[in-house]
């Protein structure tokens, strides 16, 4: 029999266990880390509501959240005024709904040959964006509550307009099929001068009036996505569908509506080492010290989200100090310029990727030529999301 003590090493709780040989517990934080500020959420999600009224709120949870956990974030949304909830898939709605949400929620990405009982049983809002999925929806016999998406210029998903009144007559004729409204989505909202805002929205108040027209009453229709939520009051109709300015992000370049932004990507330094002038660092030598400095290991890389074109456009925050990532993005790892180190970075310091304390993801998505909304869906692979404030489990 051995007994191995207990030790704490840099904040790691290592304990023995009985037996010939140790077995070793680490109580420890992930080395990669995704942290959410549900507090952030509650205060945009409130923000919004109050901006909007009388107008509903339908708060986007697409894509677990954008990437901040929807069975997290959604009751922390609804608690702070959510109305209703949107998501792009089937399956994404009704793992919501059996979450425990019980406000409505809606999807409208699916396949014309999907089964849609299992959603329907659980009480899931379809959006309906050709004439083959509402001809699916009549054939199945089933009582269902959609919004018809219609053509407003995105040519992306939703009825042209020439199939409009063929849409209209053959829901008004189902009994069973109840249409909630409306939905459309803007081109251009993020930019709001462009001319082809205003005809979008013109478009989907001629798509109104000839549903009405055709005998459905749409009592709810929705075209506002975060831009236009935030700078177009004349589009909230009776319910808005911001997605971006729930998790605190700018969907306006320039802009400053008073959001808080509620990730931030942060790891923990895992080797800061020495480097003379000349050599290089991560493979390919792509880039060489200038002169005789230091190096800082992070443990993120493209296995975990952080694209391999992010090389030389992304600045490291440690200790509330910007450094500049140099050299090839790895499979696992980053490697950061520290320079003669002045304030003394070293092992086990925490390094943020994007987020308080460094980079906002904005910032990040100029820098590497992309939007915000890429941004914060890049944490994944080993990435461990950690929740502060609002509701905790």
């Amino acid at each position: 029999m051995c007994g191995i003590p207990a030790l704490i090493i840099d904040g790691s709780t290592f304990s023995g266990v009985g037996g010939d040989c140790a077995c070793v517990q680490w109580h420890n934080r992930p080395m990669l880390r995704t942290r959410i500020d549900l507090d952030a959420i509650a205060h945009n999600v409130s923000l919004l509501k109050e901006k909007v009224a009388p107008a509903q709120l339908m708060c986007v949870v697409k894509a677990d959240a954008y990437g901040h956990g929807v069975k997290e974030v959604a009751p922390v949304m609804a608690a702070a005024g959510a109305d209703a909830f949107g998501v792009a898939t089937l399956d994404e709605a009704v793992e919501l709904r059996r979450s425990g949400i019980d406000q409505p929620i809606a999807a409208w990405i699916w396949d014309s040959t999907d089964e849609v009982a299992e959603a329907l049983a659980c009480r899931i809002h379809i959006g309906v964006p050709s004439p083959t999925h509402a001809r699916c929806l009549v054939e199945t016999e089933v009582a269902a509550k959609v919004y018809i998406k219609v053509e407003t210029g995105l040519h992306r998903s939703g009825v042209d307009e020439s199939d409009w009144d063929e849409v209209f007559a053959l829901f008004r004729d189902a009994p069973q099929i109840e249409v909630l409204g409306l939905m459309s989505h803007f081109a251009c909202a993020d930019e709001p001068d462009n001319p082809f805002n205003d005809e979008q929205e013109a478009t989907f108040r001629r798509a109104i009036e000839r549903a009405r027209a055709a005998g459905l009453e749409c009592p709810i229709n929705h075209l506002a996505n975060s831009p236009a939520v935030l700078d177009r009051p004349s589009a909230y109709f009776e319910l808005v569908r911001p997605g971006l300015a729930c998790y605190g992000l700018e969907p306006i370049p320039g802009r400053d509506h008073g959001l808080k932004p509620a990730m931030t990507w942060a790891a923990s330094i895992v080797n800061v080492k020495p480097i003379e002038a000349g050599e290089a660092t991560s493979y390919g030598q792509t880039w060489h010290a200038e002169k005789r400095g230091f190096l800082a290991t992070v443990p993120c890389g493209y296995a975990d989200g952080l694209p391999r074109d992010f090389q030389g456009k992304l600045r490291v925050g440690i200790g509330g100090k910007l450094y500049p990532q140099v050299g090839r993005v790895c499979m696992d790892q980053i490697v950061v310029d520290l320079g003669d180190n002045e304030y003394g970075v070293q092992q086990g310091d925490e390094a943020i990727i994007f987020g308080v304390g460094g980079m906002s993801a904005t910032a990040l998505a100029d820098a590497a030529g992309t939007i915000n909304y890429e941004v914060i869906c890049r944490p994944t692979g080993r990435s461990v999301r950690k929740y502060e404030g609002g509701i905790r489990k």
